[in-house]
């Protein structure tokens, strides 16, 4: 099973930008894979899904603002989150979406924190 491990997150004001990575301890070939959040008290929602055909489909929470790219090579995956707002303040994990969803394999998250 590759194992997820996220990190970049930090305190950003309203309208900011920030972008968080994942490395994935293994090959991100032939999986779909994307990013979750957790805002405080709130259950996880999914934010974007990079499908195997490299096509990315975005939930609520990730469209119009924010972008996921991954490098293959690398096994990493990136989140490059603009106009930030408080409501996009969460813990952010990475993982297998779509058939691939297992959230046994997230990391820790990396926690984003939008005030002013």
């Amino acid at each position: 099973q590759v194992q997820f491990v996220e990190s970049g997150g930090g305190l950003v004001q309203p309208g900011g930008s920030l972008r968080i990575s994942c490395v994935a301890s293994g090959s991100l070939d032939y999986k779909a894979t994307g990013w979750f959040r957790q805002a405080p008290g709130k259950e996880h929602e999914g934010v974007a899904c990079i499908n195997i055909d490299g096509t990315t489909s975005y939930e609520d929470a990730g469209k119009g603002r924010f972008t996921a790219t991954r490098d293959q090579v690398k096994n990493t995956m990136y989140l490059q989150m603009a106009t930030l707002k408080p409501e996009d303040t969460g813990a952010y994990f990475c993982g297998g979406c779509g058939a691939d969803y297992s959230p046994a394999n997230w990391g820790q998250g990396t926690q984003v924190t939008v005030a002013s």
